[in-house]
């Protein structure tokens, strides 16, 4: 069976392997990437960050814009934060959250835009 997608003789051309390779990442930042990608790989999770990109809001409100348990969006919302994707702020007894950066804002945004038929 013939695969026309690969290459048809192994031949490496070390100007490219040195170029590419003196602009890779180091493995650290790779590691980082790939964990915001687990994370962001739960509709519930990224239902939580669209919420917040529309404006800052307490758990309470967060649980019935998404229709599940406080709890539930709690548990999210701390795996959140642990990848600095959102932050809070204490107001008296309510817990309001919001995006950490804008660097989320433009990854949904951009992933939303692409899915759009």
């Amino acid at each position: 069976m013939k695969n026309d997608d690969v290459c048809e003789i192994h031949c490496i051309n070390e100007n490219s392997v040195r170029e590419v390779k003196s602009q890779m990442l180091p493995d650290e930042t790779f590691h980082r990437i790939s964990n915001n990608f687990k994370v962001l790989s739960d509709p519930t999770r990224v239902k939580i960050l669209y919420a917040l990109i529309q404006k800052e809001i307490c758990v309470c409100d967060l649980a019935a814009v998404l229709n599940i348990t406080d709890s539930a969006v709690s548990h999210q919302l701390r795996l959140l934060r642990h990848q600095n994707m959102v932050k809070f702020r204490k107001e008296g007894k309510m817990a309001y959250y919001s995006i950490s950066n804008n660097h989320i804002v433009e990854m949904i945004k951009l992933a939303s835009a692409n899915t759009e038929k």
